[in-house]
């Protein structure tokens, strides 16, 4: 019994590693090409790349880990009933609930493994990768100058260039307008060509343009408002230096404490202390709404006195403004209209507020349940792959990987719209994330039951053979 189990155990492995490991890599790929823009050209050391790189693959894990539990339970069985152990297992009296029991327990403790991990480690993990994809997105290209177009990378200059040179470094058509006094275009200068060169020092980095061969046109406003052209000023030159320093080219760090109060950067301990004080705040602003509404109503109440019965009010037939003298109807009309109106703002501004803190509530109470979603799934889905692996009894990368792929967009697409309509509020949160599993649990069961059942339920001779007799029976009747 013991060989049995380590047979399984072993044969379960293997796939999942390697099936992991290549799923991360695919993700990992998909995140590349989704902010390559944003990583190309900005002169980054090879270990910020490295270290987003990192970050990314440990937040990818809640996609990665589901998917791989599936193939890899699919790929063990069908390689298992390829190659006949199934059929030797059950042939020595051991069943297939019985065959699956070491992975059940494998799987359990993966699935508890991936709980804690989604609790304490993906949340700092996020919060790493968030702040430093937020320093990357922000930080200004190193491609400073290029060929016809204005390119203002530096902070109070616009710098254009007609034609670069094969080295990078010799330009031509060099048109520079100076903005750093914010009085507008009122200092242009224009040279044949030139040269580009870096200056770093200990402190700051600097562009040195050597500009040969131009002429510099400035305008000096005078001092009185009604005479703003007081001097135009035309030097030309046949060699000068320019000198740019490059602020906010060199990355800065953001403080990652500006990012932790994110959905997706909290553990459960603080999911639940930001959902209670936002819950609060709620009760707290839907109270206000109502005493801020109480002094509208105040004519329907001044007759009111506790302890008596309400006075029943007589019908009154005709407009109420021919109760009012007519030289104060128009005033009246005024006066209900703007209270009117600012009681429809005061309820469009708090109704604002309050569906913010509703919706916040609901995100927080899907990320509570998402850490325990992604552990569940992992179970859902291997108690699908194991027996549709038994039944299929392909393996290798072929059915195994079409198989899988299908059911783990079922579960994806059913999650995410799940997920997506708890967000918006149409359906509660817990609803919303637990209706992929809720789905497919039922599925899982019924597929260990045919596969304990020894079920030819993807068996494409049996159907054939369905088909043949039904037309065979069809004949016959006619």
């Amino acid at each position: 019994m013991k060989k049995v189990h380590l047979l399984v155990i072993k044969a379960f492995i293997r796939p999942f590693i390697v099936t992991f490991f290549i799923v991360m890599f695919v993700l990992l790929m998909l995140f590349l090409f989704k902010y390559i823009d944003d990583l190309i050209g900005k002169g980054f050391e090879w270990y910020v790349i490295l270290e987003l790189m990192w970050y990314a693959s440990a937040t990818n894990v809640a996609m990665a880990l589901p998917l791989a539990m599936l193939l890899s339970s699919i790929m063990t069985f069908g390689n298992l009933g390829e190659n006949y152990e199934l059929v030797a297992i059950k042939a020595a009296g051991i069943s297939l609930q019985r065959a699956m029991m070491p992975l059940i327990v494998l799987v359990t403790l993966l699935s508890t493994a991936t709980f804690l991990f989604s609790n304490y480690t993906l949340p700092i993990a996020s919060l790493k990768m968030g702040a430093l994809l937020w320093d990357v997105r922000n930080q200004k290209s190193t491609k400073l100058i290029e060929e016809g177009v204005f390119n203002d990378a530096i902070t109070g200059y616009s710098i254009k260039v007609k034609k670069k040179d094969e080295d990078g470094q010799t330009l031509h058509g060099i048109v520079i307008y100076d903005h750093s006094s914010n009085t507008g275009n009122l200092s242009v200068l224009m040279a044949k060509h030139g040269k580009m060169q870096m200056l770093v020092t200990d402190k700051d980095q600097y562009l040195v343009l050597v500009l040969k061969d131009g002429v510099r046109y400035e305008e000096m406003t005078g001092d009185k408002v009604y005479n703003p052209r007081q001097r135009f000023i035309r030097q030309r030159f046949q060699q000068t230096e320019q000198k740019f320093k490059l602020t906010g080219f060199k990355m800065q760090r953001t403080d990652e404490s500006l990012f932790k109060s994110n959905y997706a950067m909290l553990n459960l301990k603080q999911l639940n202390y930001y959902q209670d004080s936002t819950i609060k705040k709620a009760d707290s602003n839907a109270t206000s709404i109502f005493s801020g509404l109480l002094p509208m109503y105040r004519v329907y109440f001044s007759n009111y006195k506790i302890g008596k019965s309400p006075i029943k009010a007589k019908a009154y037939k005709g407009s109420i403004l021919n109760t009012l003298p007519e030289i104060n109807r128009m005033q009246s009309i005024t006066y209900a209209q703007s209270q009117v109106r600012t009681l429809s703002d005061n309820l469009n501004v708090r109704g604002e507020e309050q569906e913010a803190y509703n919706k916040s509530i609901r995100r927080y109470i899907i990320e509570y349940h998402r850490k325990f979603t992604l552990a569940v799934s992992c179970l859902v889905l291997f108690f699908i792959g194991a027996p549709l692996g038994a039944i299929i009894r392909k393996g290798g990368l072929g059915m195994p990987v079409v198989v899988s792929i299908i059911f783990f967009l079922i579960f994806h697409i059913i999650s995410t719209i799940g997920e997506k309509s708890a967000k918006e509020g149409n359906i509660t949160p817990i609803v919303g994330m637990w209706i992929a599993i809720i789905a497919l649990s039922p599925l899982g069961g019924f597929l260990t039951y045919k596969a304990a059942s020894d079920s030819v339920l993807f068996d494409i001779d049996y159907y054939k053979q369905m088909v043949q007799k039904f037309f065979k029976r069809f004949k016959k009747a006619s």
